[in-house]
């Protein structure tokens, strides 16, 4: 594997992994804001700053994200009214609010707005990782759609779907295709061996080569980008251009 790049300022790995969770982070104070989004990218998730309020309304509104991390005390528009404007949009985004105001009555109005989970600062790091971990897969659960680049799989359809391009239409899968694929994108940043996906996808195959096969099934389908060798190791997600 070749050796990490960082970002100009040295703070975080650069440029952000194109096939990591989407996460909005709304918070109005620079250096805690800065802490976070570097914990977050280290972490693998591509990461959105929204500085007040009103900034962090509007990529709510119009950017899709996986996951977001919210303050209350926000300029311009208070946290919890942000959420509530997010709820009644039917933004259905997963938010965990990251707040100094954690008394129980705090915490209830938080989860009465519409927030999935609620922590108070201070926290430990660890926790608040574990916390988006599992705010994740339950969403993703609950979806029932994993994310591949830009692109959606859908795992009832075994379709893959662009939302940002709704002209172009889904690309249909094979039920083995589609359980390589999910295998993929379930850990993005994983590189799984031939003789691992052949365990985990192809039980009854007796040699790797059907691995090699159906990776080049998703690259005609998806893109040649869709999945990337890794020389040596094996293969892991990529960045599939759809369409």
């Amino acid at each position: 594997m070749g050796a990490m790049t960082w970002s100009p300022d040295g703070s975080v790995p650069w440029p952000p992994d194109p096939t990591g969770p989407r996460l909005l982070l709304v918070e109005d104070e620079p250096e805690l804001a800065g802490m976070l989004r570097e914990l977050f990218v280290e972490e693998g998730y591509r990461v959105d700053v929204a500085p007040d309020g009103q900034t962090g309304l509007h990529y709510g509104l119009t950017r899709g994200y996986d996951v977001a991390v919210l303050d209350r005390g926000l300029p311009a528009i208070e946290g919890l009214d942000v959420l509530s404007r997010w709820r009644r949009s039917g933004i259905s985004t997963p938010v965990l609010v990251l707040s100094a105001r954690g008394q129980p009555a705090d915490r209830v109005a938080g989860l009465d707005a519409g927030a999935e989970d609620y922590l108070a600062k201070p926290f430990d790091v660890e926790e608040l990782l574990a916390r988006l971990r599992a705010l994740l897969r339950r969403h993703l659960d609950r979806a029932r759609s994993l994310p591949v680049g830009s692109a959606r799989l859908d795992l009832d359809s075994r379709e893959v779907h662009d939302p940002g391009h709704p002209d172009r239409a889904p690309v249909a899968l094979s039920e083995r295709e589609c359980e390589l694929l999910t295998v993929l994108a379930s850990r993005p940043q994983q590189v799984f061996s031939r003789e691992t996906l052949l365990d985990l996808v192809f039980p009854d195959a007796e040699k790797p080569i059907v691995v090699d096969t159906y990776v080049h099934y998703l690259r005609r389908k998806l893109g040649r980008e869709t999945v990337d060798t890794v020389r040596g190791r094996g293969y892991r997600l990529g960045r599939p251009p759809v369409g």
